[in-house]
């Protein structure tokens, strides 16, 4: 609020809460509009100890108040106003303006999202936003709520995500109102709708989420549109100032504060083109689809924004898409052709900085030709480290030696699959099995969907794909075995392997069926599902309790297929 500039259409005092357009500035100042007898419901306990909170705070009267939407207590020098922020939208690298109420773009942006607070804390600066905290100019009409079933898949997947390894916004603080609901439309019990086919009453929330800053790709868009257009006079000015501010917010440490603006604007696409291409490759790594990777869904800071109708895969399947209305240009394979149409539109963003410099206008078309070379190198990486194989063993004796150990790889690879489509397998399950190396594949079998496999049937078909696992396996091991001739052939070594493959391949994943009961308990007061999710995905590649493992490292049962938010859903309110 103090470095960027305020749309001057706003009210001083915060009480900016009907649809309008803004037109120019960066931020509208907009208090949260608190719900009604707030009820803790859960916190982040790791967070809380890399912050040096005591986890008895989130309990407390005043933090309570704060994190539940009443931010007029607050002491100096924190402000007694939030602000909201507006962006552009692009589906896919098309731009968009026909579902702003105004038909202009100026509608779009924080809706029901209120920072309260920016911080730096034990040297890291981190910026704090409450979900679900009411109306804003960008509401379009809605009521500015998010309800507790959304809030609480959201509070836990970024718990998850971050215990994954995979950069993402982070959880703080849930509350729920004991008294205050909202009605919005959701599935019946067991209904195999593609839409929700009932409107229900559901408990409004305030989860908090904390970033570096929560700068979209969608609002370097907003500001470039308008630099375009020339729709005010100060339009380029504010494009630049929240580019340097993105750089001073999320890149600060790997961008020289000495270089010319042209010169941070081409590294800046540099950096974010490295985050994105890795993030999305870590997506696929364990199995996570964002489902709506529009970008205003992308951060600029390069990690994992808006857990919407976001799902991670039970069954295999490239095109595997939780979102009814996503379709397959962000299913899970995709990904990184939706983040490339993000990239482009990150580019063009930046472009109207770079006019008068066509040195710097053509290494910036560069950096964005590459973007697909650079996120096929992370993809690989990504699968062999899957597999426990090493793509760049300098020590083979010749480049003979190297092509055709990456000629086995590419047909392993291939065959899998092809494989894993075919039988079908549980993603999780399957890599989590082959990182044990077994000597065959009756353990990859805990993974199989197919009732061939489970009953054991001995007919042409079950034989067949047994056939094809097994000499599968025996490619793949003929890899390994190459990593290990290099490396020194000995039984700890294999055991090393083995190791490292658990640290890529994660034991539990947040699955939507173990979601519904967290929140239909909670909807009765009953918390303590979260507080175990929580405990056992914050430890998603260890090693737990055999309960714990009956209970969370197992196949989706046949009864959550096709049913309306379990394995789809259609909204994330």
């Amino acid at each position: 609020m103090d470095s960027l500039n305020c749309d001057p259409d706003a009210t001083e005092n915060g009480a900016d809460y009907l649809p309008r357009q803004v037109f120019s500035g960066h931020y509208v100042p907009v208090n949260p509009t608190p719900i009604k007898d707030p009820e803790y419901v859960a916190h982040s306990n790791t967070f809380f100890a890399e912050l040096g909170f005591a986890d008895s705070l989130a309990e407390s009267a005043d933090f309570i108040r704060m994190f539940s939407g009443d931010i007029s207590q607050t002491p100096e020098p924190m402000r007694k106003v939030g602000w909201a922020t507006g962006y552009a939208l692009s589906i896919y690298g098309n731009e968009y303006i026909r579902q702003c109420p105004f038909q202009t773009g100026n509608g779009y942006g924080d809706g029901r999202a209120v920072s309260v607070l920016e911080a730096v804390i034990n040297g890291q600066r981190w910026e704090m936003q409450l979900k679900g905290g009411g109306r804003t100019p960008y509401c379009r009409g809605a009521d500015g709520r998010a309800v507790l079933r959304s809030s609480i898949r959201e509070f836990l997947a970024q718990e998850h995500m971050h215990a994954l390894g995979v950069p993402t916004t982070r959880s703080l603080s849930l509350y729920v109102s004991k008294t205050e609901k909202v009605k919005r439309p959701w599935y019946s019990p067991g209904s195999r709708s593609e839409n929700p086919d009932m409107h229900i009453a559901e408990a409004v929330a305030i989860s908090t989420r904390v970033a570096p800053s929560f700068l979209r790709v969608g609002q370097l868009e907003l500001f470039a549109r308008r630099t375009r257009n020339n729709e005010h006079p100060t339009a380029r000015e504010e494009l630049e100032k929240i580019v340097l501010h993105l750089i001073e917010r999320e890149y600060a440490e790997v961008i020289d504060k000495q270089l010319t603006t042209q010169e941070k604007v081409v590294s800046l696409a540099r950096e974010f083109r490295s985050r994105l291409t890795a993030l999305v490759a870590n997506w696929i790594r364990v199995g996570f689809c964002q489902g709506n990777f529009n970008s205003d869904n992308c951060a600029a800071g390069g990690f994992t924004l808006d857990f919407g109708p976001f799902g991670f895969c039970d069954v295999f399947h490239p095109h595997y898409q939780p979102w009814t209305g996503g379709g397959q240009h962000f299913s899970f394979m995709n990904q990184t052709n939706a983040a490339q149409r993000n990239f482009e539109s990150f580019c063009s963003a930046l472009r109207p900085l770079l006019v008068s410099h066509q040195d710097y206008l053509q290494e910036l078309e560069e950096v964005q030709t590459e973007f697909s070379t650079v996120m096929h190198g992370q993809m690989e990486k990504m699968w062999a480290a899957k597999l426990g194989l090493d793509l760049n063993i300098g020590t083979l004796n010749t480049e003979s030696d190297k092509a055709l150990y990456k000629t086995l790889y590419e047909e392993v690879f291939s065959e899998l699959g092809a494989l894993m489509v075919q039988t079908p397998v549980d993603y999780t399950i399957f890599f989590r099995e082959l990182s044990s190396i077994p000597d065959d594949i009756e353990p990859l079998r805990k993974s199989f969907y197919n009732s061939l496999y489970k009953n054991k049937a001995q007919d042409a078909e079950a034989q067949a794909m047994d056939s094809r696992w097994t000499e599968w396996l025996a490619k793949w091991k003929t890899l390994l075995n190459s990593t290990i001739d290099v490396n020194g052939d000995s039984p700890q070594f294999i055991e090393d392997i083995s190791r490292q493959m658990k640290l890529i391949n994660p034991k539990y994943i947040l699955r939507e069926w173990f979601l519904m009961p967290a929140y239909q308990q909670a909807t009765e007061g009953n918390y303590a599902l979260i507080h175990e999710l929580q405990d056992v995905m914050t430890q998603p590649y260890a090693e737990q309790s055999k309960d714990v493992e009956d209970k969370y490292y197992r196949l989706k049962p046949p009864e959550f297929f096709e049913v309306g938010g379990v394995s789809h859903l259609s909204c994330s309110s």
